[in-house]
């Protein structure tokens, strides 16, 4: 298309009743509601006729569905979005994640392994702080593997409200200071390297004599100091989950 021409193009486009454009190298490309008649549109824009052409309709949620496909983490988690429909596998728990809502969907390394070292470590009754929440994931897998009780926080309102709509345990607005000394028998935090070393007096202070810190969210050139050296570090990419 001529560059003297894009302009009147678009304009005309939106006289048309477009509900959107893109435009690219190879083009123009505007959207109509399904109900838009197609042969005026392309009558009107018979000048480009070679160019010219009609898409098929996409449909996006599908597209959307198709982007999530169940997976496996570890080796007791089977994570699915709300939507799917397959079968869990023998001896998997179904933890289900949700596209799109506050962090913590399952794909991203550091959670994943978090949910690796929460299977691992997490004993049937004991009482687990998830610090920094997000939606919500990792309060879900504590709870899946038999923990006694779960708390998690956020000082995100927004992710707390979401977490709140998927999990059954309790998740507050604001961070570990809130909760008491001596506590957690378990500490997960999926967060950044510099939080963590600026809560290391608050983990010392809620964590009970013999319970167990797991730390992910950081790669492996910006680990946080000050925690010596971990029980186990679990690696994934350039990902790291330090498990003290």
């Amino acid at each position: 298309m001529p560059a003297e021409r894009e302009d009147q193009v678009v304009a005309d486009l939106w006289e048309c009743g477009t509900t959107g454009l893109v435009e690219g190298d190879d083009g123009i490309r505007a959207f109509f509601d399904d109900a838009t008649e197609v042969a005026p549109l392309l009558a009107r824009f018979a000048e480009f006729a070679p160019q010219l052409r009609e898409e098929q309709p996409t449909d996006w949620a599908q597209v959307s569905r198709d982007a999530w496909p169940p997976m496996l983490v570890g080796e007791r988690f089977f994570l699915v979005p709300p939507w799917s429909e397959a079968d869990t596998p023998v001896g998997r728990l179904r933890l289900e994640i949700y596209p799109g809502m506050a962090c913590g969907t399952g794909r991203h390394p550091a959670t994943q392994l978090c949910l690796e070292a929460i299977e691992r470590y997490i004993k049937p009754g004991d009482k687990v702080l998830d610090v920094g929440s997000g939606s919500g994931i990792l309060s879900a897998a504590a709870a899946l593997v038999g923990a006694g009780q779960v708390i998690g926080c956020d000082v995100d309102p927004d992710a707390v409200n979401i977490a709140r709509e998927r999990v059954a345990s309790p998740v507050f607005v604001g961070s570990i200071q809130a909760v008491q000394s001596n506590w957690a028998d378990v500490i997960v935090a999926n967060i950044s390297s510099a939080v963590v070393e600026e809560l290391a007096d608050e983990f010392a202070r809620v964590r009970t004599q013999d319970s167990t810190l797991i730390l992910s969210g950081f790669p492996h050139w910006d680990l946080p100091e000050g925690f010596g050296a971990a029980k186990e570090v679990l690696r994934r990419e350039e990902w790291v989950c330090l498990i003290y």
